[in-house]
């Protein structure tokens, strides 16, 4: 319920002003003083204030600052005298919301009141959810408590402030985008964007393009001009991700950029400047690359300034089970799956199991094991195959062909009937599913 403060010194006035604003459904508090007031603000933290000019310890419109240091999300509109137009005035200069003049606008008084109170809903919505952002974001989104994942924290929290360029290195899914994502929020570059490229995702023709931008008419089908990636993470950080499958022309013009601040939108003639920070990251060894001649040495060493190892999940010993108990609430909330207990023998699996894809192969594991669980406890059967086996457990081989087939009918049940989702959550290829389900002639 939005909480509105009433600051005047007059009993009758406060009391019909309350009377009013109750019968709207506000709740009301009270105070005859600017002294009063202050203690009531930090006492219940109103939403707001309505506040008289002439109070017995001084004037309304100069404890604006004063009640505004206390008042940590609310509004203050300034109760006038009649035709004192010049305290309105001076209320709103000095952070008033707005101002009423006693007597005649109680007309006025309710929609004032119901229009501040939506801004300040706004102001809170607002800070909610940049505080969630904030978190989803921040190295508070980094799931381990194990020595070699703090380890790398800490070194990516030292640099965040700074400018340096990063590179961070590991095997696939180790959560690369996300150390950089973390350091960007930390950086001092936090209010501009943080856009992410996956330079192994775009071909030899289109990532200059993409990158560096182009004018209307640089090739077919460029009809207009178009902003780069790197101008659109202008005084903000770009992640190049899988830096090491850049073409060798590409490096040469990102080695000048990286250098310069400058480059050549494809078909321009006139160079671009922009204020980037350039973090990195690869499962590939660069070094090798350089050695091969794959890979300008040049640019290794400007884009491995501050280099990170992200160790694997195999090493992180039971950040496993952390990791897993997060992925399995986050799911069985989303899936609206009650999940009560989890088996002994389910995280010893998992514990064991090599993680080949680390952090993202045991998301998509996880994400399977809650559709597949049955009675709200997951069990070590509901992991796939190969990881069972890793556990030791039995597995009856001879019915294996009626296991599979009963898991793709659940699996299409769930995705009802999506066969490219379900192939995804099976970890199998579409043309593969599509032959399980003739061999087993399963009606879809």
């Amino acid at each position: 319920m939005t909480k509105i403060l009433i600051i005047d010194d007059e009993a009758q006035i406060r009391k019909l002003l309350s009377r009013i604003i109750s019968l709207e459904g506000y709740e009301v508090l009270q105070a005859d003083s600017i002294k009063n007031g202050v203690k009531q603000i930090k006492q219940h933290q109103p939403d707001i204030v309505l506040c008289d000019v002439f109070l017995p310890d001084g004037n309304g419109v100069s404890a604006i600052p004063e009640l505004k240091s206390v008042l940590v999300d609310g509004e203050i509109i300034m109760l006038t005298a009649h035709g004192n137009i010049m305290d309105g005035v001076q209320s709103i200069q000095s952070g008033a919301y707005n101002y009423l003049t006693k007597g005649d606008d109680n007309d006025r008084i309710i929609p004032m009141l119901a229009n501040a109170a939506e801004k300040v809903a706004q102001r809170k919505r607002l800070i909610k959810l940049e505080s969630l952002i904030k978190k989803d974001y921040s190295f508070d989104s980094i799931i381990g408590k194990s020595k070699t994942i703090l380890l790398s924290v800490e070194m990516a929290k030292k640099v965040a402030p700074t400018e340096a360029t990063i590179m961070l290195t590991g095997e696939t899914g180790t959560g690369k985008e996300v150390f950089a994502s973390a350091i960007h929020h930390a950086s001092t570059r936090a209010k501009g964007s943080f856009v992410a490229v996956n330079c192994g995702a775009l071909s030899g023709e289109l990532i200059e393009s993409e990158m560096f931008g182009y004018k209307a008419g640089a090739f077919t089908g460029a009809t207009k001009d178009k902003k780069g990636l790197f101008e659109q993470a202008d005084k903000g950080t770009i992640f190049l991700d899988e830096v090491g499958e850049m073409p060798p022309t590409l490096q040469t013009k990102l080695l000048r950029a990286l250098e310069t601040g400058e480059f050549i939108p494809v078909g321009d003639t006139k160079t671009t400047r922009v204020d980037v920070r350039v973090i990195t990251a690869t499962n590939r060894n660069l070094k090798a690359m350089v050695e091969a001649g794959e890979f300008r040495e040049d640019l290794f060493y400007r884009l491995s300034v501050f280099a990170i190892e992200l160790p694997p999940l195999r090493e992180r010993g039971d950040d496993v089970v952390l990791l897993a108990q997060t992925f399995i609430n986050g799911f069985a909330a989303k899936m609206n799956i009650t999940i009560n207990d989890v088996e002994e023998l389910f995280f010893e699996a998992i514990k064991n199991y090599a993680w080949k894809g680390n952090i993202r192969e045991l998301r998509n594991v996880m994400e399977r094991s809650i559709i597949l669980s049955s009675d709200g406890v997951l069990k070590l059967n509901d992991l796939p195959v190969d990881i069972q086996v890793s556990q030791g457990s039995t597995i009856d081989w001879v019915e294996l062909a009626a296991v599979e087939k009963a898991h793709i009918c659940r699996m299409l049940q769930y995705t009802g009937g999506n066969k490219t989702e379900a192939a995804r959550l099976m970890k199998i290829g579409l043309t593969t599913l599509y032959r399980k389900i003739e061999e087993y002639n399963l009606a879809t």
